[in-house]
């Protein structure tokens, strides 16, 4: 049963249209497979989905905005902003 969920989580994360849904679906198979595996139950799974999708689609959307780049602050909060231009970094580093 678990390996029949497996194969229809990744079915649908590969089916999906958009940069966003492939993250989401992706990350929520990759995460629920994980939860499981690390807690044995399927709350485990549950959370780890839950998680795994929000990070996906987070990360996919980020890619469906050309010019905008994924970054973090040194707090470890993410957000986007636009990409450098000219490959440098214009923060004095």
């Amino acid at each position: 049963m678990k390996k029949v969920l497996a194969f229809v989580l990744i079915g649908l994360s590969i089916a999906s249209c958009t940069q966003t849904e492939q993250g989401a679906g992706i990350g929520a198979a990759s995460g629920a497979l994980i939860g499981a595996a690390a807690t044995g139950n399927i709350r485990g799974a549950a959370i780890g989905g839950a998680i795994g999708g929000l990070t996906g689609a987070a990360i996919g959307s980020v890619a469906e905005q050309p010019g905008q780049c994924y970054y973090r602050d040194r707090y470890g909060r993410r957000y986007i902003d636009d990409c450098p231009r000219g490959g440098y970094r214009d923060d004095g580093y």
